[in-house]
């Protein structure tokens, strides 16, 4: 496949392969990425019966088409994400407002980044004639599906003004050779 230096390039030539092969009906490996399509339709699904049925909970709502239907327990709010290719990698930039860094738990494999985080508040106050006391406590959870393999142990993430961004290599695509068979 050509290397091209503009990343909309890249796609194009790769979708323009991928409908030739497809077209060629050739025999291909199951690869995870065609579910992707599946996966969003679940997460809109999951989007919308939160807030036709909020009091039921978002833990009640499916999540994504890999087995993540109550993967959230209640009281774990699943954040906004971005996933930009930036050519040579990914970077995910993930809102965690009110998590300090200490509490965020960044985890990377070849396929998926998942960020956990969870915050307590604990706030006392007494003056003349009442005490107050408050309590809280939050929690994130979120899974990002790479659309390409990737290196996870090459990542790095940093929090700046309550979003996590995290940067995350890709890996060289494996280069296939065609070698020529003698037919005896």
């Amino acid at each position: 496949m050509p290397e091209k230096t503009d990343a909309g390039t890249k796609v194009a030539v790769r979708s323009r392969e991928k409908e030739r092969e497809e077209r060629s009906g050739a025999i291909r490996p199951w690869n995870p990425e065609d579910l992707q399509d599946v996966d969003r339709w679940f997460d809109e699904f999951g989007r919308r019966f939160e807030r036709a049925w909020p009091f039921v909970g978002p833990w009640f709502a499916p999540r994504g088409a890999r087995g993540r239907w109550m993967a959230e327990l209640p009281g774990t709010r699943r954040p906004f994400a971005d996933l930009v290719d930036s050519g040579d990698g990914y970077r995910v930039m993930v809102e965690v407002p009110g998590i300090p860094k200490e509490k965020l738990k960044v985890a990377v494999t070849d396929r998926e980044a998942t960020i956990q985080g969870e915050a307590r508040t604990d706030v006392h106050e007494e003056r003349e004639g009442y005490v107050r006391r408050e309590r809280g406590y939050s929690r994130v959870s979120r899974t990002v599906v790479f659309p390409e393999p990737v290196l996870g142990a090459k990542a790095e993430a940093s929090v700046t003004d309550g979003v996590l961004e995290l940067r995350v290599p890709k890996k060289e695509p494996a280069k296939s050779a065609t070698h020529r068979v003698a037919v005896k």
